[in-house]
């Protein structure tokens, strides 16, 4: 169980301008492709299990001059592969990016094998990248013949640098008048506060708030600079980030972490636990002798049933999250129990947050 709480008092967080926002038209782009890795010593695919391999084997041979048709190739050095990548915003024709290498197909290992010429294309299916280079893997398989040892994923590795960009993503960022930025935390009090920052900074109405995740931003007349000189000059801003109260609860590892303004109406909070405990201790029973008995196993059980019970405690109005938290820990209460007081008292209408479950 982890409880993450404050031990200073809570003081209102301030972030830049340029770590709470996105701007428009600046993304990265996802970029696909399909690809053979060759090279592999004994771990590519099954090309009985893995026809797509062959295939896609065959028809390279084939372009090389290499004609395979009708005949039964047989290999194991060779893995279909998908290679996946980010094309970074304003990436220029020439430069270069890191690719994501994934077996596709039955391969045991990637280790050692090289990436042949493979095009990377976007949602459109327009060509913007193309990979090639020597695949580079964090995980290992060695084996014998009663014990096999695997460390990491062996089937996925990187291409430092693999893919060199072919098309750039045309977007005039300098030629805009107009943009909007995006709050990556959608807050009306933190939009507001964007744009009143903005606003004092300039000195002229220049940022309008239009949503709790949107801050559109015009260029002013008579601004010495584009919109790229705006962006500069306000993205260094400091601004109070507002949030709603929030409980994130991940179950699976008993994970709690609780907002700053997370605040309880009073309430009174008991909790119980039961433990049964279970023993098995069979006794063999064996027959006289010359008796026409047999030698048989008798179940013995032993069941004991432990309760023990936590007095009733009461967690006063309008409490800071420093002294919930301090409250609930006073009463002995184990992580899995205390996931579920929260989710009680929550549904009391006492809690005044909104708990979220992963």
């Amino acid at each position: 169980m982890l409880l993450l709480a404050p031990t200073l008092p809570a003081v209102a967080a301030s972030a830049r301008i340029k770590d709470v926002v996105d701007i428009e038209g600046v993304r990265e782009n996802q970029l696909v492709g399909y690809g053979l890795v060759v090279g592999l010593n004994g771990t590519g695919d099954s090309l009985n299990n893995a026809p797509f391999t062959k295939q896609s084997l065959q028809s390279m041979l084939e372009r090389l001059g290499v004609n395979t048709a009708g005949e039964n190739v047989r290999t194991a050095n060779v893995a279909a592969v998908m290679v996946t990548a980010n094309l970074p915003p304003f990436a220029t024709q020439g430069s270069r990016m890191d690719v994501t290498v994934s077996a596709l197909g039955d391969a045991d290992s990637l280790q050692g094998g090289t990436l042949l010429v493979t095009p990377l294309l976007g949602a459109d299916g327009e060509v913007y990248a193309i990979a090639q280079g020597s695949v580079s893997i964090n995980g290992f398989k060695a084996e014998g013949d009663a014990a096999t040892i695997i460390s990491g994923v062996p089937t996925t590795g990187r291409i430092s640098s693999g893919a060199l960009i072919e098309r750039e993503i045309e977007f005039a960022l300098g030629a805009q008048h107009s943009l909007r930025l995006a709050l990556r935390n959608p807050d009306l009090t933190t939009s507001r506060r964007i744009a009143l920052a903005i606003n004092d900074f300039i000195g002229v109405p220049t940022a309008t708030p239009e949503n709790p995740a949107t801050v559109r931003i015009t260029l002013p007349k008579g601004f010495n600079g584009n919109i790229v000189d705006l962006l500069t000059d306000i993205e260094q801003l400091m601004v109070q980030t507002d949030q709603t109260a929030k409980i994130v609860i991940d179950e699976n590892s008993g994970i709690i972490v609780m907002g700053k303004d997370v605040r309880v109406s009073s309430v009174a909070v008991a909790q119980s636990n039961l433990t049964v405990t279970i023993a098995e201790t069979p006794e063999v029973v064996q027959p006289e002798p010359f008796s026409n008995g047999v030698t048989a196993v008798e179940p013995n059980t032993d069941l004991d049933v432990m309760q023990s019970d936590t007095a009733l405690a009461v967690v006063n109005e309008s409490v800071t999250l420093q002294e919930l938290v301090d409250g609930l820990n006073a009463l002995g209460i184990a992580p899995r129990d205390l996931i579920a007081i929260l989710q009680a008292i929550k549904a009391t209408g006492a809690l005044q947050a909104e708990i979220e479950v992963l």
